[in-house]
């Protein structure tokens, strides 16, 4: 951006303060309609189960974080069906997807559609 001309400072900045206003009202609306607040919303399992759903659907695109997070809970609702011990399948299946599909989920589906 800078070889362009531009100060990309401004625009980082707004990026994050959109994205921390986005943040705090589904902060509120969970709070509105869940009736209550548990500490285990902010823990760091949370965080890390939507980086899982971003890199199996993809980095770098909407409908990849869309399908991850749909694969995700898939799999989840699927595999806890088996076992109670789940991530155990579920760890191995993501370092594939890592490994052989470089776009994810979302980039594999984006080549059938356009296959």
């Amino acid at each position: 951006m800078r070889a362009l001309g531009y100060d990309p400072f401004a625009y980082r900045l707004a990026a994050t303060v959109i994205a921390g206003a986005i943040a705090a009202l589904a902060g509120a609306l969970l709070a509105i309609q869940a009736e209550f607040v548990s500490p285990a919303y902010m823990s760091w399992q949370r965080s890390g189960e939507l980086i899982v759903m971003v890199v199996l659907g993809g980095i770098g695109s909407l409908h990849g974080a869309i399908v991850g997070a749909a694969a995700f809970l898939l799999a989840e609702e699927l595999l806890s069906g088996v076992t109670e011990h789940w991530r155990l399948i579920f760890g191995p299946l993501l370092i594939l997807v890592v490994l052989f599909l470089r776009g994810g989920l979302g980039g594999l589906l984006g080549k059938v559609r356009h296959d």
